[in-house]
C-alpha cells in the first residue's frame, strides 16, 4: 500500500501566489520554506541581495518543508494540492526568533519615497557616472543596497539602521500594496534578537544587524 501524498496545505492561494510570482521574478531558482501553525502558514525566502522575506497566508500547511518556489507556484496555479518535491537540504539560513518587538512606525509613503529616490539615483549614476567617472552597474547596486536610508532611535537611545536592502525588500516584493494603498497602515520597524525587520501591510523583510548599539546617525546622501 503506497503512502499518502503530502499536501502543501495552502488555502490562501491568491496571497501565496502574489508572494511567489514576485519571488520567482527576482530569482527563478529560489526556494521557499513553509512553516505552519494554527491554520496559518508562513512563507519564507531569501532574496538575491541577502534579505529574508516572509508572508503569512491561510492554510494548515505541511508543518515545515522547503520546496522550489516555481514548483509551488505551478501547483497553486493549477489548483493542485500535493506538495512539490521537498528540497529541505537547500535551506541554508537561520530565521528571526519569535517575540519580535516593534520600536517605530514609518508611513508607507515615506518608504516609497526612499525607494524611488534610490532608483532615480541609480539611473543617474549609471548614465552619468559618479563625479564624472564611470562606475560599473554592479558596484553601484551594491553601494545603493548598503546605504543606510533611515535611522530610528528607540526610547532607550538605541539607534537602528535601516538599509536600502530592507527598503528594496518590502517594495520589490509588493508588501506596501498598490497606489493608492488599499490598506491604511504604517510600516513597523521591528527587532528580534540580532535581526532588524520592516513589517509592511502585506509581508515583512528581515536582515541581521551588524550592530544595534552605538550606530552612527545617517547623513544626507545621494541615494536618499
Amino acid at each position: 500500500m503506497s503512502a499518502p501524498v503530502a499536501s502543501h496545505g495552502v488555502t490562501g492561494a491568491q496571497d501565496a501566489g502574489a508572494f511567489l510570482v514576485r519571488l520567482t521574478r527576482l530569482d527563478p531558482s529560489a526556494v521557499v520554506r513553509l512553516r505552519s501553525y494554527r491554520g496559518r502558514t508562513d512563507l519564507w525566502a531569501m532574496l538575491p541581495w541577502n534579505v529574508m522575506v516572509t508572508r503569512t497566508v491561510d492554510g494548515d500547511g505541511p508543518g515545515d518543508a522547503t520546496v522550489a518556489a516555481a514548483d509551488l507556484l505551478h501547483q497553486l496555479a493549477r489548483g493542485a494540492r500535493s506538495l512539490p518535491v521537498r528540497r529541505d537540504s537547500d535551506w541554508r539560513w537561520g530565521l528571526p526568533p519569535d517575540g519580535a518587538r516593534s520600536v517605530e512606525r514609518l508611513p508607507v509613503a515615506e518608504l516609497r519615497r526612499v525607494a524611488e529616490a534610490a532608483a532615480g539615483a541609480l539611473r543617474d549614476a549609471t548614465e552619468n557616472g559618479v563625479g564624472g567617472q564611470p562606475v560599473g552597474e554592479r558596484a553601484l547596486r551594491d553601494a545603493l543596497l548598503d546605504h543606510v536610508a533611515i535611522v530610528v532611535t528607540t526610547d532607550t537611545t538605541q539607534r537602528i539602521e535601516i538599509s536600502q536592502r530592507l527598503v528594496q525588500g518590502v517594495t520589490r516584493m509588493g508588501f506596501l500594496g498598490g497606489r493608492p494603498s488599499p490598506v491604511e497602515s504604517d510600516v513597523h520597524v521591528r527587532l528580534a534578537g540580532r535581526w532588524v525587520g520592516l513589517a509592511a501591510p502585506y509581508g515583512a523583510a528581515w536582515l541581521p544587524a551588524v550592530s544595534q548599539l552605538g550606530l552612527r546617525p545617517a547623513t544626507p546622501h545621494t541615494f536618499g
